[in-house]
């Protein structure tokens, strides 16, 4: 893409570009947008600090579609030519999500440094432990240093405290030399409270739709057009400049569209036109707590299609049966029917009553012609660890058993596994939520905003830390100390051995519904998920032990705890599992 300084603003009557203390005057041209005139052409420069002046406002604003922010996103913008990067990664032709694991990190808190070239001294690790996908999440310019990253007002920028787009760029070559992919998380549902100048521009919200964040984007009212062209090229931007191997939309429920082709479709349209192109893979998943099948049901089918999405309802299963904690929204999901339902259909709620919501929820999938990996879960996220009143990880509040227990049923689950920074290790260190907004009256909003929002679940407020406080940020920075110690070592190896598993077996990635089964006792507290014809996960959720009759001899692959194969049965330790795979003289034709 050519450096360019033209810019769509259809609310001023005039609009100048400062280039370097220079101000130049934009031509108006067709539907809104304002050209540099060729006799300007002189200017464009890579590494060009400029901003734009409105109807000749004192303020200088920084550009909309602005690569680069380095003195944050109240400062002026810098130009910045992504094909000046002499990528080492042409031998790299993609990762598919399909038979995949996702790893998801957040940049600022990975490592003690915080930056994106730090977090590739990081990646042998996580070539070791077996991921495919590397998940980061939003790096788009925010206000402040630090921050989760989903008040991003910056689209299009690199958060200067993580490097900026050159070290992105160094970050996502370095993960394809290393065969790992990367997934960008990007937020097209709202804009931050903070450094937000696109309203000065044009019609990027409309006030008519109110979200939880205020004002909806505008994608349906006049003028939506551009804003969903501001949309689609930022997504192919990931793509393209940044060779970017898929990106997970934050909150598509948020997206307000009312037009015959919903800003999602249109999304998946193009982004398969950009695979295509490049010939290679481009994932998109949503995270959605819609439980609607269009979601992920291919267009040839009537969906949207996109690729997959995050499913909370596996989360909320595994979680309550493993701590018992039936609180707020894990309420409905307290009992292993629960957990037997997701495995076995996808959805929990799909139709049935939500006492959270307090309303029927969701729909069924259509389990015969929808692959299983195109559900993403896990037992742990930034969301489920960083909402908690005190951001501890589950880690920090189940045994070691209980956590190799969520291992298993994670990674050989029919789904696509993911898993948040440090989990594989069992990291004691939080994930809290945590901000550094400048301004006073938005830092104790946000701070008095942490308050409220626990009202509907059972927990202690006063554990909660002051986002804006410096401590939050720091507390929340892993220890990578902990890795060779021996407790979280011992984590580590069941994290290991279960992607081996994975890699070794085929029934634990076959994606059809119709071969995955779970049987289980709720007074016993036992669950058995069986995977094809040969692979079965036996996990004594009670402290009690349980006995399991097997229905064919097998071989104990794994083990957590104490188990043990007696005359038929499988005999489970308190909070152990098994992994078995059926034994060659069982299995069909060899009878």
């Amino acid at each position: 893409m050519p450096l360019s300084l033209d810019v769509w603003a259809p609310i001023p009557q005039r609009v100048d570009v400062v280039v370097d203390g220079v101000e130049v005057p934009l031509t108006k041209a067709e539907e809104g947008w304002w050209r540099l005139a060729p006799e300007h052409h002189e200017l464009l420069r890579e590494g060009l600090d400029y901003g734009y002046r409105l109807d000749g406002a004192e303020a200088i604003l920084p550009a909309p579609r602005s690569r680069w922010q380095p003195n944050g996103v109240h400062g002026l913008s810098r130009t910045f030519d992504p094909a000046s990067h002499e990528w080492q990664d042409q031998d790299w032709t993609g990762r598919q999500l399909a038979g995949s694991i996702i790893y998801e990190l957040h940049v600022g808190t990975f490592t003690p440094e915080g930056t994106l070239v730090a977090a590739i001294d990081k990646l042998d690790h996580l070539v070791e432990l077996g991921i495919d996908l590397v998940e980061l999440m939003p790096v788009n310019a925010f206000n402040g240093e630090h921050g989760w990253g989903y008040d991003g007002v910056g689209w299009y920028a690199v958060h200067h405290a993580y490097g900026g787009p050159g070290a992105y760029q160094e970050f996502v070559d370095a993960c394809h030399q290393r065969g790992l992919g990367v997934i960008q998380d990007v937020v097209y549902n709202h804009l931050g409270p903070s450094g937000n100048y696109l309203p000065q521009y044009g019609p990027f919200l409309d006030h008519s739709v109110q979200s939880p964040w205020g004002s909806a984007i505008n994608l349906a009212g006049e003028d939506s057009d551009e804003v969903r062209r501001f949309i689609i090229d930022n997504a192919l931007m990931w793509l393209q400049d940044y060779h970017v191997d898929g990106l997970r939309l934050d909150a598509v429920h948020a997206l307000v569209d009312t037009r015959a082709i919903h800003i999602l479709e249109e999304l998946a349209v193009e982004v398969n036109a950009l695979s295509t192109f490049l010939n290679r893979p481009l994932t998109l998943i949503a995270e959605s707590d819609l439980n609607d099948p269009r979601v992920i049901t291919p267009r040839e089918a009537g969906g949207y299609g996109l690729d997959a999405q995050w499913s909370d309802d596996f989360h909320h299963a595994l979680l309550a049966n493993l701590t018992g904690d039936d609180s707020g929204y894990y309420a409905d999901f307290a009992e292993l029917q629960a957990l037997g339902k997701v495995l076995e259909t996808g959805f929990f709620h799909d139709g049935t009553k939500s006492s959270f919501r307090g309303r029927r929820h969701g729909r069924r999938l259509d389990t015969p012609t929808i692959p299983t990996w195109r559900l993403v879960v896990c037992s742990d996220n930034h969301d489920q660890i960083g909402n908690r009143a005190d951001g501890a990880r589950l880690s920090t509040r189940e045994s070691t058993r209980q956590l190799q227990i969520a291992a298993l049923m994670t990674l050989l689950s029919p789904y696509t596994p993911m898993i948040f920074m440090g989990e594989e290790w069992a990291a004691k260190t939080p994930f809290m939520f945590f901000s550094s907004h400048p301004e006073p009256e938005l830092a104790e909003a946000v701070s008095k905003g942490r308050v409220e929002e626990f009202s509907k679940m059972d927990w202690d407020t006063s554990t909660i830390v002051d986002p804006q406080s410096p401590e939050a940020f720091q507390r929340s920075k892993l220890d990578w100390d902990e890795v060779q110690q021996e407790v979280h070592a011992e984590v580590l190896a069941t994290y290991r051995d279960a992607i081996s598993l994975r890699r070794t077996y085929p029934d634990l990635t076959d994606p059809r519904f119709e071969w995955v089964s779970a049987r289980y006792d709720e007074n016993g507290h036992w669950f058995v998920m069986e995977r094809g014809e040969t692979m079965t996960v036996a996990v004594n959720f009670d402290h009690d032990p349980a006995e399991i009759e097997l229905e064919a001899p097998s071989e104990v692959l794994m083990r957590i705890g104490e188990v043990e194969v007696v005359d038929g049965k499988l005999q489970l330790g308190s909070q152990s599992a098994a992994v078995l795979h059926l034994a060659k003289d069982a299995l069909p034709g060899r009878a």
